[in-house]
């Protein structure tokens, strides 16, 4: 290793820092001047590398599975900053090892997106990954949607030891079929949870179409969601079933609970002696949900829930994670780059739900487009304003005393946040 690389690459991080720069430049830098960082750095790890991906919920799951780990005493370093690129995950070490490039930590968890995880893994293979889904999502980056299940298929071939999948999801359940040696594990929903949680095919069929023809019986799974309740969730493995209470709200949080489960096992030796059941549980009760993701903040006295929405799936099951009615709502759609350019998904999102009370204000660039879908479903809209920052302080007044929940893409997130930032009222709940 140059002997400058961890110097240098520290000193342009607090640089970066120090100017308000984005927490990926210094990784950058290090991937340019030495290529082997990543590698030699996280391969001496004891229990290797995990790797999450997939096209919803690698944030929040990979917060799941580091506190989960982090219960049973080992020590995990993960790309906390959230930036899921390469180039994120080399900054994030940088702020993590010392002078001499050593990593104190016992494994590394790490969230990636699916076209730069495949050129990770070929840098440093996984002992572990968790492939959580296959959606629209993006697909101006990453074309058509089997473009994508190929990218998790190269990251489960790199994988020297325990492959994560999601049975419910076939393209993502179908990558079994192509490795060779890995230990295949899965997680899995009760047959009575199906149908909230649609995978891409079954959201482009058409209501009532019966089930392909063909399809292989579906594997068992080492952990099962079996029921979803208000803040409670239900869990099967290793032959029994077990409840526990959720901070996390939403009901696609609660699904990758049994995904993060699934992985947190495998790392600690599945039903070995060593792992503390009990604590484990524990740990999955007090987890919060990741920047954004299903935030819950106080405003004025009132709770405001922040959803993160990017597919047709992820917004369906936003909204089914509500009750019809009692809350203010607002819906805030970009098309930046990294929303992905293409929001006709929008149209195929059902929002009956909303035509109890209707939306209160509609934002981001995208919001015409957004108001002209609602009233196809006939739901009353309040306010159109493209400016997020007026948009959203005129949804606050305008919503004074009621809960509210605001449903948004990445960026409009991001900005949101901002704004709330600066409201001296705003508390984060969890």
């Amino acid at each position: 290793m140059p002997f400058y690389t961890v110097p240098l690459g520290k000193l342009v991080r607090r640089i970066s820092r120090l100017r308000g720069g984005g927490s990926a430049l210094p990784g950058l830098v290090v991937e340019k001047i030495d290529p082997g960082f990543m590698r030699r750095t996280l391969t001496t790890l004891p229990h290797g590398v995990a790797v999450v991906s997939g096209t919803n919920g690698k944030t929040t799951t990979t917060k799941m599975v580091v506190e989960l780990l982090e219960s049973q005493g080992l020590k995990v370093f993960t790309n906390r900053t959230g930036s899921n690129f390469t180039r994120g995950v080399a900054a994030a070490l940088l702020g993590e090892v010392d002078w001499r490039g050593r990593l104190d930590a016992d494994v590394a968890v790490l969230e990636l997106d699916e076209a730069h995880a495949v050129h990770f893994v070929n840098s440093v293979p996984p002992k572990y990954c968790l492939l959580l889904n296959v959606l629209r999502d993006q697909l101006d980056r990453f074309g058509e949607i089997d473009k994508t299940a190929q990218l998790l298929q190269h990251i489960a071939a790199k994988t020297t030891g325990t492959v994560v999948l999601n049975r419910e999801d076939p393209r993502v359940a179908r990558i079994a079929e192509t490795l060779t040696g890995q230990e295949v594990r899965y997680f899995g929903l009760d047959d009575s949870l199906l149908g909230t949680f649609p995978n891409d095919d079954d959201m482009r069929a058409a209501p009532g179409s019966p089930a392909p023809a063909g399809l292989p019986e579906k594997p068992a799974a080492d952990v099962v969601l079996r029921k979803v309740g208000a803040d409670t969730a239900e869990f099967e493995y290793d032959g029994g079933t077990v409840s526990t209470a959720m901070k996390l709200r939403g009901v696609y949080n609660i699904f990758n609970a049994a995904a993060a489960l699934t992985l947190a096992r495998a790392i600690c030796g599945g039903a070995a002696a060593d792992t503390n059941h009990e604590t484990l549980l524990e740990a999955l009760s007090q987890v919060a949900p990741a920047f954004g993701r299903g935030e819950s903040l106080t405003v004025e006295g009132q709770p405001l829930d922040l959803v993160l929405v990017k597919n047709p799936s992820g917004f369906r099951l936003g909204l089914k994670s509500f009750p019809a009615g009692g809350y203010a709502t607002m819906i805030a759609i970009n098309d930046n780059y990294a929303d992905g350019r293409d929001m006709s998904w929008l149209w195929d999102v059902e929002f009956d739900s909303l035509r109890a009370e209707g939306v209160d204000q509609l934002t981001g660039s995208r919001a015409y487009d957004m108001a002209l879908r609602l009233q196809y479903d006939d739901v009353r809209i309040g306010a159109v304003d493209p400016d997020i920052a007026p948009a959203l302080a005129a949804f606050i007044r305008g919503a004074k005393g009621q809960p509210k929940r605001i449903f948004c893409t990445y960026t409009a997130m991001l900005a949101i946040r901002r704004e709330l930032s600066k409201i001296t009222t705003v508390e984060v709940v969890s």
